[in-house]
């Protein structure tokens, strides 16, 4: 059997330090102003990085993971706006498509083409999918989430019972913050359930060294006029919390 090494990453600190934490035997090497920890996780080889924020700071980090690491797998996980009405805050958005919302080099393409790879939408591995899927729903059937987070929390950022979609998610390097952005972008494409800004990214290189990936989203804004929340607090009490909840289980269901 092939020896597996997976690669966590998310883009913000608060996101990945408690997936670190989750490390035994942790060791830190910098590379191009990131820390990478590694170690295991239930005795499986593990990276996990800070990637920070956007496409190209998402590329390069998924980058030295495959050269430095030798990855086998890739797992992001992070925050997004909700694009689709079906969406609230706390819900989970699990990709099966990632797709570059600006990226359009029209009359030489059509619009989202990813130049050379002849690619709009990048699919996530069906095993992966699965993977990923069986991990997140007793997590949400059992409200290990809701106990994990607390009543109190809860309350302060609006979440009843949330749930998991599985769709289409658009990255770009734009903030949606009003309700404009985020109505043109569902008139040029429905399917959309949210948007960040490193996921297809990270897709697009994982397809070209053809490494398995997982792109997993908490949900932490409305991606519209009424997107300000405190990130800093929602990433410390809800997402940081899921993230950590559902790498365990991830692992957890691994032979």
């Amino acid at each position: 059997m092939s020896k597996i090494t997976i690669g966590i990453m998310a883009a913000m600190p608060e996101e990945i330090a408690g997936v670190t934490a989750l490390l035994d035997n942790p060791q830190s090497t910098t590379i191009g102003r990131r820390i990478y920890t590694t170690g295991t996780i239930k005795g499986i080889d593990t990276v996990v990085v800070f990637s920070r924020w956007g496409k190209v700071a998402a590329a390069a980090t998924v980058s030295a993971l495959i050269h430095h690491f030798n990855i086998t797998q890739l797992i992001f996980t992070g925050v997004a706006g909700a694009i689709s009405a079906s969406l609230q805050i706390g819900d989970i958005v699990l990709a099966n498509r990632l797709i570059q919302h600006d990226m359009d080099a029209r009359p030489l393409m059509p619009q989202f083409e990813i130049p050379l790879l002849g690619k709009t939408y990048f699919e996530i591995d069906n095993s992966q999918l699965s993977i990923a899927q069986q991990a997140i729903t007793p997590l949400l059937e059992n409200d290990t989430l809701i106990n994990l987070i607390g009543t109190e929390v809860l309350t302060t950022f609006g979440i009843t019972q949330p749930k998991l979609l599985t769709g289409d998610i658009a990255s770009g390097d734009k903030f949606f913050a009003n309700n404009s952005d985020k109505e043109n972008l569902l008139t040029l494409l429905p399917d959309v359930l949210c948007v960040e800004m490193e996921g297809a990214a990270v897709a697009q290189v994982c397809y070209e060294y053809d490494i398995p990936f997982t792109i997993i989203r908490t949900i932490s804004d409305s991606a519209d006029d009424n997107s300000h929340i405190d990130f800093p607090a929602f990433i410390k009490e809800v997402s940081s919390k899921y993230s950590v909840a559902i790498i365990k289980q991830i692992y957890k269901s691994m032979p």
